[in-house]
């Protein structure tokens, strides 16, 4: 991914998902310009290409020009919010800017939300407006598939076999795979599709599964925006709930029903297995409650 593409997404989702002031954003995209330019002088355009003494590096430079210890914080507080987000959206495997903090830093759990929880999130939506079924048929399609939001709003019609209960999604690196629908998807998408018609209109049909009340492709930020409306209205705290925790919870869910490491990362295209164990690091209820039912001396 180009680094201007990647910091798009990132301010993007600073505005959708904090909700940070314009100012805020303003400042981040300076910083991350100027990044930017650093690491193009280089000849590094990709973020996958940039290395940990790129990073270092570019603090060096900045120390080098005189900035102030308040000003270099400020500017690498940008660059690391950057990396994590693409870390945990899964644009990259890997952070190069690690080791900028203590290297005893534990990697944090992925934010999952209970089954409770999100029942109360898919049962939130108004089925009886379009925009109602639409928003029901994104949630079950996200849980349901662990999907990423890229994937969701990249689905065409073509793509969706109903009657097989599968979906061709395209993922990292336009990798295909196939991906089952459970009951609950399948059955939320038949009762959307009739009304989707409606939100197209008279307009040239975009061929997308989810579309917006103009009869276009929805975006990333609409997502958010549906996701944030349907917690609230579920009385969730809106900054727990986002594609990505769908996403998470969809993981964390199947491995603490019993699936496979293997079975999760075909799932939701892993590249590495790495990436999926992360879900093995269950709650200590769960823990405790496979222990005394599997534990000899457990009981």
């Amino acid at each position: 991914m180009k680094i201007a593409l990647a910091i798009e997404e990132f301010l993007t989702a600073l505005v959708a998902e904090r909700g940070l002031a314009l100012n805020t954003v303003k400042a981040y995209r300076r910083d991350l310009a100027q990044y930017q330019t650093a690491m193009g002088g280089w000849g590094v355009e990709s973020v996958e290409s940039i290395q940990p003494e790129d990073v270092t590096r570019y603090v060096e430079t900045l120390r080098a020009r005189g900035a102030a210890v308040a000003t270099i914080g400020r500017k690498v507080a940008a660059v690391r919010g950057l990396h994590r987000f693409l870390v945990v959206e899964e644009y990259t495997d890997t952070d190069p800017t690690a080791k900028l903090d203590s290297p005893r830093r534990v990697k944090g759990l992925p934010r999952a939300l209970s089954v409770d929880a999100v029942a109360s999130l898919l049962s939130a939506a108004d089925t009886g407006t379009p925009l109602g079924s639409r928003d029901l048929a994104l949630l079950e399609f996200l849980y349901g598939t662990g999907a990423r939001v890229s994937e969701a709003i990249g689905l065409d019609q073509i793509d969706v076999d109903l009657d097989e209960a599968t979906a061709l999604v395209t993922g990292k690196g336009s990798k295909e795979r196939l991906v089952p629908l459970g009951g609950f998807a399948v059955t939320a998408l038949r009762n959307y599709y009739p009304v989707r018609q409606t939100l197209i209109g008279v307009e040239r049909d975009p061929g997308a599964v989810f579309v917006s009340a103009r009869g276009k492709r929805l975006t990333r930020q609409a997502v958010w925006q549906i996701i944030k409306k349907s917690a609230k209205s579920a009385g969730l705290n809106e900054s727990d709930v986002s594609p990505h925790v769908l996403r998470h919870s969809a993981a964390t869910h199947m491995v603490e029903g019993g699936a496979d490491l293997r079975t999760v990362q075909e799932l939701l295209g892993h590249a590495n297995i790495s990436t999926t164990q992360v879900y093995t690091r269950v709650s200590p209820q769960h823990l405790y409650e496979v222990y005394v039912t599997s534990h000899p001396r457990g009981r």
